[in-house]
């Protein structure tokens, strides 16, 4: 990794970090952790520290502080690195102590799970401000795609730090070697990987074992898994026919022997990447994944725009991360002055978003920038041809799903993947995965409707 990386990263790999950096405190997450301000609790004024601002991050996301601290000495910062945690829970469990005795809370946060926005912006917890009106002219300048996981019932609550649309990867080196043309449907992704994993045995053209892999094939279908309908209803149903025929898809994927049932971050992945061929896979796959992790050599990887179903005239495609960082609305006065000023550097300065991190910014205006800067690296088979899919990607990325209070990328880690591993088969492991899809969401209060049942 050569400065910063994506926002899951902290999650998927612990790693022990030391900083000494003078004017800011770094401090490890305890439940003692305290915000700059004392803040009260939602129902009472709101304090103003005089200044001084606490900023929560996680690992990767120091580099991005750091920056801020550098082109603001003027400002304090009292900096606290957090667990990163996809899916944890003592985020939340924090958040609600905070609320209890009425103080305690960050300025400003990167939340670890985009899924953290549904509790922190929700009514139990309550935590973010909404930012429609005190940061009108930084969310113009996100595309309607990437910010819409910021919006919550009429309100955008938290900032995008990159747009991580999922983008067709191939393998041009291969595919020019071998002949075979780049399908541009999903029914003809699945034939080709076929075909090749026949003529070519222990080649790959997907991977199923992470997280992010029901975004990869469910959210690219329209399959309802994440249809928010209000704070209490969701919208789940397996049986819709955009949902069978991801199934349809993975399944022939899977007879195939095309996939991996790995995940991109497990320990082999690096190995196995070396034989992946072709797929969806998200825009930060290309410098992270391909170049810094897996380091496949450089003039081998392309990607186009994403994929279109039989039938469609319009690519579809799911989104894979995407970092979300929020802001307290415990705040007022030069508290809250300065937090804003950090939330906008974060969002939109060059020196963070352009300059460091790994990821295609949010930020639309600084898009072309960070574009500049990754072309001068030459890594891509295709240069214009993979920067033209990253941009374009952003508005194929299908709309009705939203982070909720369940983790569906968790539930599939622990239905899908070990069936998968264990040679089961997609129809199995996928009734397995709907069940606790259900059972998940009800147990955390929502009314499911339409699950086809």
């Amino acid at each position: 990794m050569k400065t910063t990386a994506p926002h899951w990263l902290g999650s998927r790999r612990a790693r022990a970090r030391t900083l000494a950096v003078a004017g800011i405190v770094i401090a490890s997450f305890a439940v003692t952790a305290c915000s700059s301000g004392g803040s009260s609790s939602s129902g009472n004024a709101q304090t103003d520290s005089g200044g001084d601002i606490t900023i929560w991050v996680d690992p990767p996301r120091v580099p991005a502080a750091q920056a801020f601290i550098d082109a603001h000495p003027e400002i304090k910062v009292n900096l606290t690195q957090i667990d990163g945690t996809v899916g944890g829970k003592t985020l939340q469990q924090q958040f609600a102590q905070f609320n209890q005795a009425g103080n305690g809370w960050p300025d400003a946060l990167f939340f670890p799970s985009n899924d953290d926005i549904a509790w922190a912006s929700g009514p139990q917890i309550n935590y973010t401000a909404d930012l429609t009106s005190s940061m009108a002219d930084t969310i113009k300048g996100y595309d309607p795609a990437v910010i819409a996981p910021c919006a919550v019932d009429g309100k955008i609550v938290c900032l995008r730090n990159d747009a991580a649309p999922d983008v067709f990867w191939y393998n041009k080196t291969f595919f020019d070697t071998n002949g075979y043309t780049v399908p541009t449907t999903w029914e003809e992704y699945a034939t080709l990987a076929g075909k090749i994993a026949t003529e070519h045995p222990g080649m790959v053209s997907g991977f199923t074992g992470d997280a992010y892999a029901p975004d990869r094939y469910l959210w690219a279908s329209g399959c309802p898994t994440n249809d928010r309908l209000s704070a209490t209803e969701v919208h789940i149903n397996l049986d819709d026919p955009a949902c069978q025929r991801a199934k349809d898809l993975l399944t022939t994927l899977s007879t195939g022997k095309a996939l991996s049932p790995l995940g991109i971050f497990d320990a082999d992945a690096a190995t196995v990447g070396q034989n992946f061929v072709m797929g969806p896979g998200a825009v930060w796959w290309g410098d992270y994944l391909f170049n810094q992790t897996w380091k496949i050599p450089a003039g081998t990887m392309t990607a186009v725009e994403p994929l279109k179903w039989e039938g469609e005239t319009t690519p579809s495609t799911g989104d894979e991360g995407g970092g979300l960082w929020g802001m307290s609305n415990h705040i007022t006065g030069k508290e809250l002055e300065n937090t804003i000023t950090f939330m906008k550097f974060v969002a939109t300065d060059p020196a963070w978003q352009v300059d460091l991190t790994t990821g295609l910014p949010g930020y639309g205006p600084v898009q072309d920038a960070w574009i500049a800067k990754q072309k001068a690296g030459n890594y891509f088979a295709d240069n214009d041809t993979t920067f033209a899919a990253f941009k374009s990607a952003t508005g194929y990325v299908v709309d009705k799903h939203a982070y909720m209070l369940y983790n569906t990328g968790g539930i599939w880690t622990e239905t899908v993947t070990p069936a998968l591993v264990a040679g089961d088969s997609v129809d199995s492991a996928w009734s397995t995965f709907g069940t606790e899809l259900l059972n998940q969401a009800k147990t955390f209060g929502y009314t499911v409707v339409d699950t086809g049942k």
